[in-house]
């Protein structure tokens, strides 16, 4: 919340005007005048810092409802439309903040170790990109892939592996 004001940093604000509209030398009407100015000022900055804080706090709540797992097809490195919805949500709250992300490209245990492990960096870079087209700085994505090192869940079924290619935002 890089943009936001604190209540100390109000109360400063607030503070200053009234000093300085109390040490101008004009009447009484005028500092009257000018300390509510800066009141008035203060109150607004305040409700714009809340009004921020309350929207962080529903893109934060959006992209925790929709999860940070995206999975993919088999042998594919295709955004689903179901990834593009839940990427769509981490991207409004990424773009309200400055935090960076990892993230990981993982598949299932089907095909060699190195072609896994280029299979899951397509899949990472994939959602790199779409986040990049969508406004968010190549240098606050770092990608790493996995391959079908760290599978989310065991087993050699369909039910399985489509479980384990994924890309999970970290």
């Amino acid at each position: 919340m890089k943009h936001l004001f604190t209540a100390g940093k109000l109360s400063a604000l607030l503070l200053s005007a009234v000093i300085l509209a109390a040490c101008s030398g004009s009447d009484t009407k005028e500092q009257d005048e000018a300390a509510a100015r800066a009141a008035a000022e203060a109150a607004a900055a305040q409700a714009a810092a809340e009004a921020a804080r309350m929207e962080l706090q529903g893109l934060e709540q959006a992209a925790a409802a929709v999860g940070n797992v995206f999975y993919f097809e088999f042998d594919s490195s295709a955004l689903t439309p179901d990834a593009l919805r839940q990427l769509n949500a981490h991207i409004a709250l990424l773009q309200k903040t400055d935090k960076n992300v990892r993230l990981e490209g993982h598949t299932d245990e089907r095909g060699t170790r190195d072609y896994n492990l280029a299979l899951g960096e397509r899949r990472a870079n994939s959602v790199r990109d779409y986040m990049v087209a969508n406004g968010i700085a190549t240098f606050r994505i770092e990608t790493v892939s996995y391959g079908e090192e760290k599978p989310a869940m065991l087993g050699s079924s369909e039910s399985s592996w489509s479980k384990n290619r994924r890309v999970e935002l970290k």
